[in-house]
């Protein structure tokens, strides 16, 4: 916990580039839409709404959320519901998925062991950074008590990427001393937290995206207070997924198709009218790729705006009171992602399409390499070394003048 770290030397950032564009929702090219009432139809124990959902090809899209605390019989306990409660909570507003991270501790499903995803949140150190491990036999222990340097939080991306699927980074709006040059430097995670409440604007995915950093996005409650209105149901995602069982949640969340949505707190307190919103929200109809290079997304309803973002954050187009907006990828741009707002307060964020070569990778990610500056790994280790001495010698001799 004192900070042992190798010190990296990091690859400088580096737009997306390449002769195509990645598509994150091709996994909806040439599916139908389902028309009529589904309401009675199940597919893998998930209930289909067509209420609120378009179906393509007999798979809707569902909701979920995989940032979720809960009591356990332990002494970390961060929700005074059990995991069976939170569960019927979360699918009172109509969540079809949810998985359990409760922090370094891998949890249960509560009823059915076919839905289990070993997830869980890593860290509990003094700055808030946290990561969202999935597909790992057990949770680890270990952490940076004080993650000052990016060096460290690299270790940590590295060290715990070892024995796990994929990475989620947390809430790096709430990671104490987060910086642009950090998010353009850091590598190995496959999935953004998004911004829950300060903005709408992502500018942490924007610095990473721009740096050549590719991720998803998720959008979580990062629930731990099932029972007051304004921290539920505020945050979700769509996934285009036939189940809730891992290997299909494996294969989506590395897909990419799906996109989040921050949700107001409808009803201000009155959990009825909360519900009843929560069942009607904004959705996407449509969205992709088509003739190579033009992007195109369709909502269920009239949107106040959408946007399209690009490198470093700008602006690329935007259209006003609209439910569609199209945009043709530019030679210059190097990706591109929507943000639909709507006027009850819903805001709907894809996932990006960006430049790559298809003939190379299957996705602009890449596995950044960093080398080890040996020398400055020394004397960083050495100096750390150091300092915990002469803290135990400090600690020692106030002691030793206390029993005087």
């Amino acid at each position: 916990v004192t900070g042992v770290s190798p010190v990296y030397r990091f690859v400088p950032a580096e737009p997306f580039s390449g002769p195509d564009i990645f598509n994150p929702y091709a996994a909806l090219e040439g599916r139908g839409v389902c028309s009529g009432c589904c309401d009675s139809t199940e597919i893998c124990g998930y209930p289909l709404r067509c209420d609120s959902t378009e179906i393509y090809g007999g798979i809707p899209w569902k909701r979920a959320n995989f940032h979720t605390h809960t009591k356990v019989d332990s002494w970390r306990n961060e929700c005074s519901m059990y995991p069976q409660e939170t569960w019927d909570s979360l699918k009172s507003y109509g969540y079809d998925i949810v998985t359990f991270s409760n922090h370094n501790e891998l949890t249960r499903h509560p009823f059915d062991s076919t839905l289990q995803v070993n997830v869980y949140e890593h860290g509990y150190n003094f700055f808030k950074y946290h990561l969202l491990v999935f597909g790992s036999d057990r949770a680890k222990q270990w952490d940076v008590m004080l993650p000052l340097f990016t060096f460290q939080k690299q270790f940590l991306l590295d060290w715990l990427g070892r024995d796990s699927d994929f990475i989620q980074m947390n809430h790096p709006f709430r990671t104490n001393g987060t910086s642009r040059k950090e998010m353009e430097s850091l590598g190995g995670y496959r999935i953004m937290e998004l911004d829950s409440g300060k903005t709408t604007e992502q500018e942490y995915w924007d610095w990473a995206l721009s740096a050549g950093r590719y991720s998803f996005a998720l959008a979580n409650d990062d629930l731990h207070y099932p029972d007051r209105h304004w921290k539920i149901a505020r945050r979700c995602n769509f996934l285009f997924t036939p189940s809730g069982r891992y290997e299909d949640l494996q294969e989506t969340l590395l897909g990419g198709c799906y996109y989040s949505m921050r949700v107001p707190d409808f009803g201000d307190g009155d959990w009825k009218v909360k519900h009843e919103r929560n069942r009607h929200l904004a959705y996407v109809k449509n969205i992709g790729l088509r003739d190579g290079n033009e992007l195109f997304i369709t909502v269920s309803t009239v949107a106040d705006s959408i946007k399209v973002t690009g490198q470093d954050g700008r602006r690329l187009a935007i259209s006003t009171d609209c439910n569609s907006l199209n945009y043709t990828f530019a030679q210059e741009d190097c990706y591109a992602r929507f943000t639909a707002y709507f006027p009850d307060g819903e805001v709907i964020y894809s996932n990006p399409f960006a430049r790559y070569d298809a003939s190379a990778a299957t996705t602009p990610y890449k596995e950044f390499v960093h080398p080890v500056n040996i020398t400055l790994t020394i004397l960083y280790n050495m100096l750390l070394l150091l300092v915990c001495l002469s803290a135990s010698f400090i600690v020692r001799r106030m002691t030793k003048k206390t029993k005087k």
